[in-house]
């Protein structure tokens, strides 16, 4: 049975030679060159990490692709010199594109990445990962020695967080840490994810079948496309949107593995425009340690994205403009407020990641957020919606590498 380690060895079977051949040998730019990259997905992720990618130093977009001319046209205007495709392996045939950047939906990550690794092209793909274990298994296969750059879209691996609390959970600080305890809250009933539907959405101007992918074939439905995130088909709810940045941090700062158990309970209580759940309570047990995550689109008492790092020494927090605080473990309550760190803001730290995606592709170093993180991640996260569709708490088998 492979642990992460050996797991980590393996796919990094290529990236010495990469590095020390960084050069024509390799198909990677030299150092000194300027990166030139293709963005997949022009949605509003898309679009949100397009824009950060024209901001990074000797990077040049060469093209886009999207299957709605609607989201082509919006990407000329910000890079009038893009070419445009509807059809993605058109952007990839262009052997002058060194990097590509996918947005697409969950569901058509794995098809994407393994045609543009096959390609040859470094990869910026966005969380989460992997929509299933079949993509997450076809995903490494072509990863695994291919010496390409892949950075995962979780921006908060860029921020100051992780070293800030890398540096307070030491054993002195900490003692020992039995939990670690997440959470994700809003007051919008469909958690901010409609969006109004165009009068041009429709199969003339949208490539249907080519979106759907591996999916189910259903007929054209311009509230299924516009509001994937509804659907199982194509969605993981909210553990897919933001419990994995969660999982991510802590599995980066931390060294986690994916867990050995998995329990979720979940319902929908006040979206029934969705399939997937408005509410979750998920327990991950990881051998050493139970982490947990919770979120609800009926209330933002919580607010988003504060987490807690539980040890019988002290507590170190992480807040959601990425600011940390230490506290020990006293006698009383918070007998004192603890100093909080500098916060940042989403844009800058999605800015930071794709400074550091470039600067890998250029240097052929591992990224903040590299593909064995995003793999971790991925089957973590679906393990939860497993066991909430199974009714049952879920097990990960390595031998198979998938959810039992």
């Amino acid at each position: 049975m492979s642990t992460r380690r050996e797991f980590v060895t393996q796919l990094a079977g290529g990236a010495v030679s990469a590095a020390s051949l960084a050069g024509a040998a390799s198909g990677a730019p030299k150092v000194s060159d300027r990166v030139r990259f293709g963005l997949i997905g022009a949605g509003d992720r898309g679009t949100q990490i397009f824009r950060a990618a024209l901001n990074c130093p000797n990077a040049e977009v060469v093209a886009v692709a999207d299957v709605y001319t609607r989201r082509l046209e919006h990407a000329k205007s910000l890079a009038p010199n893009a070419a445009t495709y509807k059809e993605y392996r058109r952007l990839l045939d262009d052997k002058s594109i060194d990097a590509v950047l996918i947005a697409a939906p969950h569901h058509q990550h794995a098809p994407i990445f393994v045609a543009a690794i096959e390609a040859g092209k470094d990869v910026y793909v966005e969380k989460t990962m992997a929509f299933n274990p079949e993509h997450a298994r076809q995903m490494k296969q072509a990863y695994t020695g291919s010496n390409r750059v892949v950075q995962v879209g979780s921006q908060a691996t860029s921020g100051p967080a992780v070293a800030q609390v890398r540096e307070l959970h030491t054993p002195a600080r900490m003692g020992t840490i039995t939990a670690i305890h997440t959470h994700h809250y809003r007051n919008s009933r469909d958690g901010g994810w409609n969006r109004p539907i165009p009068a041009d959405c429709d199969l003339q101007h949208v490539d249907w079948i080519a979106w759907e992918g591996d999916r189910p074939h259903r007929e054209f439905d311009p509230n299924r496309y516009m509001h994937w995130r509804f659907f199982w088909d194509y969605s993981g709810g909210n553990v897919f949107e933001n419990m994995v940045h969660q999982v991510i941090f802590w599995y980066k700062t931390m060294d986690l593995d994916i867990p050995r158990t998995v329990t979720m309970g979940a319902g929908n209580y006040l979206s029934p425009e969705m399939e997937v759940p408005d509410t979750y309570d998920v327990a991950m047990d990881h051998g050493t340690l139970l982490f947990s995550w919770n979120s609800m689109f009926g209330n933002r008492y919580y607010g988003e994205t504060t987490d807690e790092l539980l040890g019988n020494k002290g507590t170190v927090t992480r807040f959601e403009d990425e600011s940390v605080t230490y506290e020990p473990q006293g006698k009383g309550e918070h007998p004192t407020t603890p100093k909080r760190s500098a916060g940042t803001s989403d844009e800058h730290l999605t800015q930071a990641h794709m400074n550091n995606f470039f600067d890998c592709v250029r240097s052929r170093k591992q990224p903040n957020c590299p593909f064995e993180l995003g793999y971790r991640s991925a089957i973590a996260c679906r393990m939860a919606l497993e066991s909430y569709r199974m009714g049952r708490a879920v097990k990960w088998d390595k031998d198979r590498e998938d959810i039992v």
